[in-house]
């Protein structure tokens, strides 16, 4: 779970930086496998009869060392210095104060005047005598002098300014390893009531379908169908949901609400399915949009608080949500131990879903708050 957890977080907000133009479907087509997922549901009864439940342990566990080179391909969006930085870095180890260091790189050897050189420039000079009769060369000797000594006359601390590098580009500040912000954003726990209700309510029809299933007298092998059909109708459904988020034809979290909505009802509706057919069209119908809404999670949570502090509402976000998606089976769970019917079950996975989309309705409020708290 920790590992799961972390990987999650990085890879989440890794796609965040990376695919801004098409950040819906990125993380649809990120999320789309755990779809396929609920396929592996036959497979892995059969590797259960064939290798009994360690060897099954050991074939997943190599399966899943395959996310260790995966996750070495998340490079950081960036891995070259600015320019700047390496010119700075440059003047740096070319800083006159060093020992034979100069401002344009050259040595102290380098900038002596060495008379051999000199003498032949100053004698093909061609110059009338002066006024007072004066030589050329000490008219030329006395046209240099002035520059020398007002060269020297400068002091060391103007000296020092004209030959120190430019100033480096101010340092981005660092950010706390444990940043609390979220926790004083409504926005925060606007998105963090959603995030856990809808994972409260999230695995409980996967749970106890197939447990459904067998109160109606079905096969385990309708049930299994029932899960896989589940998994790549959700598949399909978070791609559908991505690509038509990212046409912006209206707000990322007016779909998501939408999604959570029917989402509810079609939980609501649930009991009414007594027969194998009516539980695939329910289940068609649960996964498609649970699809829809868990596409665009991490779209609307950018849309609202950006990708700067990403990482610190997610990570807090996240925390509530998980403990929400442990408790939600096992309260559905203690319904039926105590009603002896899978209709709570449902009936509660459903009225989850339609209380999680409430707190989006403040929405606008929020955001004018913060806007009218950033301006005074």
């Amino acid at each position: 779970g920790m590992g799961f957890a972390c990987l999650y977080q990085a890879a989440a907000v890794m796609t965040a930086k990376r695919c801004r133009a098409r950040l819906a479907f990125c993380n649809a087509l990120a999320r789309s496998g755990m779809g396929l997922t609920f396929l592996m549901a036959p497979f892995t009864q059969l590797l259960i009869e064939l290798y009994a439940w360690q060897g099954t342990l050991l074939i997943f566990g190599g399966i899943m060392l395959h996310l260790v080179p995966s996750s070495m391909l998340l490079w950081p969006v960036s891995t070259h210095l600015p320019r700047e930085s390496a010119e700075n870095q440059r003047w740096a180890k070319k800083d006159p104060e060093t020992p034979g260091g100069s401002l344009d790189g050259s040595t102290d050897r380098e900038l002596q005047l060495h008379p051999a050189q000199e003498a032949p420039t100053t004698e093909r000079l061609v110059m009338p005598r002066g006024r007072d009769g004066s030589d050329p060369a000490n008219a030329w000797g006395r046209l240099q002098k002035p520059t020398l000594e007002s060269s020297c006359s400068e002091t060391p601390t103007e000296a020092k300014r004209s030959h120190q590098p430019p100033a480096a580009p101010p340092k981005e500040p660092s950010q706390p390893l444990l940043d609390f912000s979220p926790l004083k954003d409504p926005v925060f726990f606007i998105f963090t009531w959603s995030f856990l209700f809808s994972h409260l309510a999230y695995f409980v029809p996967f749970f106890h379908l197939v447990a459904r299933a067998r109160t109606l007298g079905m096969s385990s092998r309708d049930g299994s169908l029932l899960i896989a059909v589940a998994g790549i109708t959700e598949m399909l459904s978070q791609l559908l949901s991505g690509w038509l988020a990212d046409h912006n034809w209206t707000k990322k979290y007016h779909l998501h609400v939408t999604y959570l909505l029917l989402c509810g009802v079609t939980n609501l509706l649930g009991p009414l399915a007594s027969t194998l057919p009516l539980l695939l069209t329910y289940t068609v119908a649960f996964a498609t949009f649970c699809g829809g809404f868990m596409a665009l999670v991490l779209p609307v949570l950018v849309d609202l608080v950006g990708v700067e502090k990403l990482h610190s509402y997610l990570g807090f976000a996240a925390f509530f949500a998980g403990i929400a998606a442990m408790g939600g089976p096992p309260l559905a769970g203690w319904l039926y131990d105590y009603t002896q019917t899978y209709v709570c079950s449902f009936l509660f996975a459903g009225a989850c879903a339609l209380i999680s989309p409430i707190s989006f309705f403040f929405e606008p409020s929020a955001q004018k708050w913060k806007l009218k708290k950033a301006n005074l």
